[in-house]
């Protein structure tokens, strides 16, 4: 017996660059890497920071130093917008825990709006630390 239902399949390996993923699981997959990039960067980074700035003068003075230098402040720039990624779509992942916005065209909208905020508050930051305001 043959039958007209699609038979769905896992893509294989060759194929996940023509895959196109839907803007909710590109906010989905985001917020997973953001969330073990400042578990695994971001915190060891922030604790040896914040031993360093409460050592001695000196070694203050020279994590200033180095944190005054472009590619750091580009590292650190990366970090802020993977917490920032991060905490707003935990706020949108909340709020479709409690079974608001879990339609298809408003799902899309809230991954869209996390997308949007994130960058522009990092924007904001960027301009900040880079001197601009």
């Amino acid at each position: 017996m043959s039958t007209s239902r699609p038979q769905f399949r896992n893509i294989h390996i060759t194929q996940i660059l023509g895959y196109r993923l839907p803007l909710a699981g590109i906010v989905s997959i985001l917020h997973r890497v953001s969330g073990a990039v400042l578990f695994l960067f971001g915190l060891p980074l922030m604790l040896y920071a914040l031993e360093q700035s409460l050592v001695s003068e000196m070694t203050h003075a020279n994590l200033a130093t180095a944190l005054g230098h472009p590619l750091v402040k580009l590292l650190a720039l990366g970090l802020i917008w993977g917490f920032l990624h991060h905490a707003i779509a935990g706020v949108r992942y909340l709020v479709l825990d409690l079974h608001i916005g879990t339609g298809r065209e408003q799902a899309k909208s809230s991954a869209r709006l996390v997308l949007i905020l994130s960058l522009a508050l990092t924007a904001v930051v960027a301009l900040k630390l880079f001197g601009a305001i």
